[in-house]
């Protein structure tokens, strides 16, 4: 028996957890926190450099709870955010980033990109790449 009676919502919240312990595994940490704001943090930099059509092809392939976590705050006016260069994508991470000192930016983007590329469709991915600046692909394995 679930505890809210709404499998969608046991569904989410069970995705969301294989999702976060997925980052940690590939982040090499043992801290939820630290996951979480990496998921956070680069979903919402890659959603803010992505064309408002695929940032939305995206979403649509994320467990209910995350796409909530996508979403969150979105402005899609102004968007694609001009992030040209890994490190002014990894600026758009540090807002989010800003309540964790000390979680490297490269190091959470590369834990979100591996596990997207897990779990969201191949041609996503290859669509969504993309659109990224060369430096950001290459540590997008």
């Amino acid at each position: 028996m679930t505890t809210t009676g709404i499998d969608g919502l046991e569904r989410t919240i069970h995705q969301t957890n294989e999702w976060i312990k997925d980052i940690m595994d590939e982040m090499g940490t043992q801290d939820r926190n630290e996951a979480y704001l990496a998921l956070n943090s680069t979903l919402h930099a890659l959603r803010d450099r992505l064309v408002v059509d695929e940032a939305v092809d995206l979403g649509a392939q994320l467990p209910m709870l995350i796409r909530g976590l996508y979403y969150e705050g979105y402005d899609p006016s102004n968007k694609p955010a001009k992030a040209r260069h890994k490190d002014e994508f990894f600026a758009l991470m540090k807002r989010d980033l800003a309540r964790t000192p000390g979680v490297d930016p490269e190091r959470a983007a590369r834990g979100v990109f591996s596990v997207l590329g897990k779990k969201i469709s191949k041609g996503e991915i290859k669509d969504v790449k993309n659109m990224l600046p060369g430096d950001v692909r290459e540590i997008w394995h």
